[in-house]
């Protein structure tokens, strides 16, 4: 689980220095509220330069709200992806505590339907896709990103026509004071739309810049976990195959080994079996010996005496017969 690499937290970390960073522009604007004043609100001929520089920051201010938005939405998925290496780490449910709208959570479901339909996983097209989908959430901010700097040099071309005006009415009249006074509000109109425009755009930049980063982030975690845990687990690739399949014949060549070791220690016992059944035989041969040895010797003397008795007997009694 270590070798999947993710910065956790990414995206909160960036909302963090996104308010530090607002708050210090802030303190600046308070600071220097004179000087704003009276380069934005001060002696204006003609609303040119609220209409511009309004326009310009609400632009500014419509491209952070999607940011922000986004933002959160990525912390949300930073943290299920934790919580799915958690479950993985853990041998439970991947998907516990995991909200179903969350990528990685429909990453697994994309692979769990497709394995369980015997279809042909192709990671690269799922990377693919997934690349495509989260960068269109980013449309918005690219758009005003790529705007910003072009309404500042709108606000100044429109800022030196209306001074070039001015000039037009101060040559036709030496005495026309208006003339002047144009000439001065386009020039003080075409700074002020150029620094709202580039203040603007610096600080939009940089944070939409680290919204592409903490996109880049997420999605290489994503497909890290999809390569080194999820494949492996929804795709049986030919590599694979084989590697079990030879580690199935190392297992049978084992097995044999054994078989055949077996066969000898039966084949071992089989004589010792046959090798005691003749030390059986002996032994009953012996036995039988020995007791027609002891038939002769000892009981048959006996048996021929008790013949001798009882002819004894006849040869008696016939004679008591006779007398």
């Amino acid at each position: 689980m270590e070798s999947i690499q993710i910065r956790r937290n990414f995206s909160r970390n960036i909302l963090f220095r996104m308010i530090i960073l607002g708050a210090i522009g802030a303190g600046l604007l308070y600071w220097k509220l004179d000087f704003i004043n009276d380069i934005y609100f001060r002696d204006q001929l003609t609303p040119t330069g609220l209409i511009i520089n309004g326009t310009i920051v609400a632009l500014f201010i419509l491209g952070l709200f999607r940011i922000i938005g986004i933002l959160i939405s990525y912390g949300l998925e930073e943290r299920a992806l934790v919580q799915f290496m958690s479950n993985l780490r853990d041998k439970v449910d991947p998907l516990y505590e995991v909200a179903e709208q969350r990528i990685i959570a429909r990453r697994y479901r994309t692979l769990e339907t497709m394995h369980k339909a015997n279809t042909p996983i192709n990671h690269n097209a799922l990377a693919t896709t997934l690349v495509a989908s989260e960068s269109t959430r980013n449309s918005l901010p690219k758009f005003i990103n790529n705007t910003l700097i072009l309404t500042g040099v709108f606000g100044t071309i429109v800022s030196l026509s209306i001074a070039l005006i001015g000039a037009s009415d101060l040559l036709a009249s030496a005495v026309n004071v208006n003339g002047m006074g144009l000439i001065i509000h386009g020039m003080s109109t075409a700074l002020s739309t150029t620094i709202t425009a580039i203040v603007c755009y610096i600080f939009f930049g940089y944070f939409y810049m680290k919204l592409t980063d903490v996109q880049t982030n997420l999605v290489s975690a994503v497909e890290q976990i999809t390569a080194a845990h999820l494949m492996p687990r929804f795709q049986i690739q030919t590599e694979s195959v084989l590697f079990e399949f030879s580690g199935l014949i190392r297992s049978l060549q084992s097995l044999i080994s054994k078989m055949e070791s077996s066969q000898s220690s039966f084949q071992n016992l089989a004589q010792e079996m046959q090798h005691s059944q003749g030390n059986i035989e002996a032994l009953e041969q012996s036995i039988s010996n020995a007791f027609n040895q002891v038939y002769e010797e000892r009981i048959q003397p006996i048996t021929r005496e008790m013949e001798d008795i009882k002819k004894l007997l006849r040869d008696g009694f016939r004679l008591h017969e006779d007398v």
